[in-house]
């Protein structure tokens, strides 16, 4: 325990603030996992958002906020691209057509 009375103040004060971060640091990942998993480009923004704004009130550092916003993009980036060859490649187009029902 200290024994200056504003340590005490300190202490609690360190408490108070330690658990107001680790619930913004918690939500944020789950945004960011959300989003990255999901890859849903109408979370992306939202994130990004959250992300800024924990770096400036410094609970985050501003160079993890850059890192994780970029990461975030490049997954988006890599998923949306292999949702598109997906939708282009031969074998998902061969459900869409109609089989002839007129003998040969």
């Amino acid at each position: 325990m200290p024994n200056i009375k504003a340590a005490e103040k300190w202490v609690r004060q360190s408490e108070k603030r330690e658990l107001r971060n680790r619930s913004v640091k918690t939500r944020l990942k789950t945004l960011f996992k959300k989003a990255k998993n999901g890859a849903e480009m109408a979370a992306a923004p939202a994130v990004e958002s959250q992300l800024d704004k924990a770096a400036q009130k410094g609970i985050i550092h501003p160079n993890k906020a850059a890192r994780k916003k970029s990461r975030l993009a490049k997954a988006i980036k890599v998923t949306a691209a292999a949702n598109l060859a997906a939708a282009n490649s031969p074998a998902a187009s061969r459900g869409n057509r109609k089989r002839s029902t007129a003998k040969k």
